[in-house]
């Protein structure tokens, strides 16, 4: 969100309220959404064609924004184009995690989510430097460079192991929700991912108002992602031995309780606290919540399983980080936030109990 923060505020439409800014969320929901057919393409072996076509997207978009002058600009090239193309390669790359590793999958699935941790501490930062020295323009254009050489990499390297299989239902297959615990951990999902990431989103802004240097609180958000580094690979190899629900529910809970606590935080080294331990806390989620998935039918079906729970997962996305600013913008302040983040992602935990009990029938075991 670095750039992001620095197009609102250096732009022609600094004045528009977050009301109006919604290409962070945009790009949250975009992320999610396209899971749903190329996950489906997977699973009837069609991944480099999309997967090429999303990187080629993703590098283009960056290009582009580099002239980008008016807010509309913007929102398509940063919160539409990037979306999309993240989105046509985030879900398949899961998939394909879980075709080539089965007992070790937690902790394959963990170290694939630490790029997001380690491009989510970078990217921000580097972003920030750059600006002073080079200018916008050209700090897009490296930033489009860096995507392009990663994005070459995964091109070269992930292919699927399973052979494609054309399993009965079409894209949305509606039979999966005869599944009462598939169903329970879809609304897991849809109701963490409210709250999820109100913290993340609101922790920069929350600290100006308690009188923090804007300097200093950009920081905070690449603390947490620099956090959640640890986090991600610690629930992978947890995971492997316990279930990803196992840890998640405790991890998540907790991510829960430094919600309610983040208010409160009004000093330099609070707010680093909060942003160290809510990072390590709710990455458990954010990297591990489509391991169950896995678990909740056959392997040759994974790929549209992981793209249902990605498109319900895509329009909360959308909603949550703007409810919650509706919530400020009504109280004038971030407890009434909190409550409300804090407590939808303690249903989540809840829903997640449900889910394993449904599938162990007791409330103890590995899933």
């Amino acid at each position: 969100m670095g750039y992001e923060e620095f197009d609102c505020t250096s732009f022609e439409f600094c004045h528009l309220s977050h009301r109006t800014l919604s290409t962070p969320a945009a790009q949250y929901a975009l992320v999610f959404l396209p899971g749903l057919i190329a996950g489906r393409l997977l699973d009837l072996g069609h991944f480099r064609l999309p997967f090429l076509f999303g990187s080629i997207l993703v590098v283009i978009s960056s290009v582009i924004t580099a002239e980008c002058k008016k807010y509309w600009h913007f929102l398509l090239c940063q919160g539409i184009l990037t979306g999309i193309g993240s989105g046509i390669c985030f879900g398949p790359t899961l998939g394909i995690v879980g075709h080539w590793f089965l007992v070790k999958r937690g902790l394959a699935l963990g170290m694939v989510a630490v790029g997001s941790s380690i491009g989510g501490t970078i990217y921000p930062i580097a972003a920030r430097q750059l600006m002073p020295l080079i200018g916008f323009s050209w700090t897009m254009r490296v930033m489009a460079l860096i995507s392009m050489v990663m994005l070459s990499i995964s091109n070269a390297t992930l292919k699927p192991r399973l052979p494609p299989k054309d399993v009965p239902g079409g894209l949305f297959n509606l039979r999966v929700f005869r599944s009462p615990a598939f169903t329970i951990y879809c609304f897991a999902t849809l109701v963490a991912f409210l709250g999820i990431y109100t913290v993340l989103t609101y922790i920069n802004t929350s600290a100006v108002l308690v009188g923090v240097s804007p300097d200093f609180a950009f920081y905070l958000v690449s603390i947490a992602n620099a956090s959640s580094g640890p986090g991600r690979i610690a629930t992978g190899i947890v995971a492997d031995k316990l279930g990803p629900v196992n840890v998640m529910v405790p991890m998540t809970l907790a991510s829960a309780m430094m919600t309610f606590a983040w208010p409160y935080a009004h000093t330099k080294g609070s707010l680093i606290v909060v942003a160290i331990l809510y990072g390590f806390t709710s990455s458990s989620f954010v990297s591990a919540f489509n391991m169950p998935v896995f678990a909740l039918g056959e392997m040759s079906d994974v790929g549209r399983r992981l793209g249902t729970v990605m498109m319900f997962t895509a329009v909360v996305a959308l909603c949550g980080p703007p409810i919650s600013g509706a919530i400020f913008r009504t109280t004038g302040g971030f407890n009434a936030v909190s409550y409300y983040a804090g407590s939808v992602i303690v249903v989540a935990t809840i829903l997640m109990s449900t889910t394993r009990y449904l599938i162990l029938r007791r409330f103890w075991g590995k899933f």
